[in-house]
């Protein structure tokens, strides 16, 4: 026994992790001298969200849980691989609510996202389960969003009673407060990436960054999409830019890296046209070897709460054309790395393309991203999670009618659910 009189045993029932039992008795973060315990509820493991939780696993401050609904959307490729996870986590059964992981851990914090009606269920029972409760709030746009009048309603009551949010920035925590949450209780927490895998594609030699742009068919000035193939990411603009564009100059090519549900009509309508190439999915394992290639990232989303391929492609060096339906894109983007365009207009973009195809400007601004960029990595979101909880249950629960209502009708769903 320690210390602070936890046993093997205890620390059994309490559902600690091995990690946290040692920050238990080596630090004072958290209350009472033991880690604050996060249950973080997320959509599917995303390979961001495994890198940043595997991050948040190693803060001594926390005793981090995750827990996804699916292993991974429909329309989501990317490798799930578990053996790789650091952190303790489990997947939803049939009923699309994490009951039993609020019953077994009582969180300190619970964290999700809330524009779901099994994200409002459970966010309900979190109020009368768990110390806090916390929303992930991202900028949304009305290109991607359904509204109707009793979602907005219901946004409106959940973050009146809410304890706190979650932010990348200003544009979220605007979108908090428009819905009833004080400015006070949000803060911003680094949307991350993997710095340093991004960036190795930079030390690609010339000699083989020319053969594979060769077998790709590639030549010129190189631009770059990657995300889904969806008629939403703005893929119609891109497209009509890039013939304008092309029509004046032949030094440029155009690189697809995705898939969608839009991927064979695209195929079907634009790989004909002079120097564009669809690649298909690609692993985030093997994306730095492909930004190497390219020139410029073009991201024409009609409506992205973030779009990380943004930093990712500033960590390989290519300066970026983003339109300005990105969350808080103007602070991410400034002039010094890349474009940011009016949303749905192809003449800017390609005004834009036309501007950066020319390897002065490009190679002026491109050199500059990896530096604006370096901060944005893991442990830095890690970091700032840790500090977000520690804050949250340092702070008051909410007292509003709201809360009241929400935490009654949480303990009589979990009551009946026995």
């Amino acid at each position: 026994m320690n210390e602070h009189g936890t046993n093997e045993r205890d620390a059994n029932e309490l559902g600690l992790s091995e990690r946290a039992v040692h920050a238990r008795s080596t630090t004072g973060a958290g209350m009472t001298g033991r880690p604050v315990r996060v249950l973080y509820w997320f959509t599917q493991p995303t390979p961001y969200a495994v890198a940043r939780f595997n991050a948040a696993v190693e803060r001594p401050e926390l005793d981090f849980h995750a827990v996804f609904s699916h292993v991974r959307e429909p329309d989501r490729s990317w490798d799930v691989d578990e053996s790789a996870w650091k952190f303790p986590a489990s997947y939803l059964g049939r009923i699309k609510v994490p009951v039993k992981e609020l019953r077994r851990l009582r969180p300190d914090v619970f964290a999700l996202e809330y524009d779901r009606w099994n994200l409002a269920l459970g966010a309900i029972l979190g109020f009368a389960t768990a110390r806090r409760v916390a929303f992930r709030v991202l900028p949304n746009f009305d290109a991607w969003s359904t509204r109707t009048w009793w979602r907005e309603l219901g946004k409106k009551v959940l973050f009146k009673a809410v304890d706190g949010a979650k932010v990348p920035g200003p544009d979220g925590a605007a979108l908090a407060v428009r819905y009833g949450l004080p400015p006070e209780r949000t803060a911003v927490v680094t949307q991350s990436i993997d710095v340093a895998h991004y960036g190795r594609g930079r030390a690609l030699t010339a000699a083989e960054r020319r053969r594979r742009r060769e077998a790709q068919g590639l030549s010129g000035c190189v631009f770059l999409y990657v995300g889904r193939v969806w008629a939403g990411k703005g893929l119609d603009e891109l497209f009509t830019a890039y013939r304008r564009v092309r029509a004046a100059r032949d030094d440029i090519s155009l690189l697809i890296v995705g898939d969608g549900v839009d991927y064979a009509r695209y195929f079907d309508q634009e790989s004909a046209t002079a120097g564009v190439t669809f690649a298909g999915f690609v692993q985030p394992a093997e994306l730095p070897e492909w930004y190497a290639i390219c020139d410029v990232l073009v991201f024409p989303t009609h409506g992205d709460p973030n779009g990380l391929v943004v930093e990712e492609a500033l960590a390989a060096g290519l300066p970026v054309i983003v339109s300005d339906a990105a969350g808080d894109i103007r602070a991410r983007v400034p002039q010094s790395v890349g474009r940011v365009f009016p949303v749905g207009d192809a003449d800017a973009l390609a005004q834009a393309m036309d501007a950066l195809a020319e390897p002065a400007l490009r190679e002026s601004i491109g050199g500059r991203g990896p530096d604006w960029v370096a901060w944005k990595n893991d442990e830095r979101y890690a970091e700032d999670l840790a500090r977000f909880a520690r804050d949250l249950v340092a702070s008051p629960r909410r007292r509003t009618i709201h809360r009241a209502a929400c935490a009654a009708l949480g303990r009589l769903l979990a009551w009946s659910g026995r």
